[in-house]
């Protein structure tokens, strides 16, 4: 006999894939960085109210956004903004813009 918990595991399995997204259907707006994560009027990225509350794809939706070469530059974005602030320093923005690049580098020849 199943056990009850294993029977609720198994039924999600069966119905979702990567990090719950469930299998055959994806919002058209699912990963795209300017819809789930613009820039908001006080130049700062915010998530709209309809993705950050009723969406129940946020969190792998947001993943895949900032997974691409996008959202390696929202992350540059970010570094920039620290160092203005003072948060961070030039060296350490130094070291992470080239990781950021790298890695830039890498998704991009991915695609080809």
């Amino acid at each position: 006999m199943v056990d009850q918990d294993e029977q609720n595991q198994s039924d999600k399995s069966d119905h979702c894939i990567n990090n719950g997204v469930p299998n055959g259907y994806i919002p058209d707006c699912f990963g795209n960085l300017e819809i789930v994560f613009p820039m908001g009027s006080r130049g700062l990225r915010e998530t709209p109210d309809n993705c950050m509350y009723l969406c129940a794809y946020k969190t792998a939706c947001l993943k895949k956004a900032m997974s691409g070469s996008k959202g390696i530059d929202v992350r540059e974005e970010i570094l920039e903004r620290g160092e203005k602030a003072g948060v961070i320093g030039f060296f350490e923005r130094w070291s992470k813009k080239k990781a950021l690049s790298r890695e830039k580098e890498r998704v991009n020849n991915l695609k080809i």
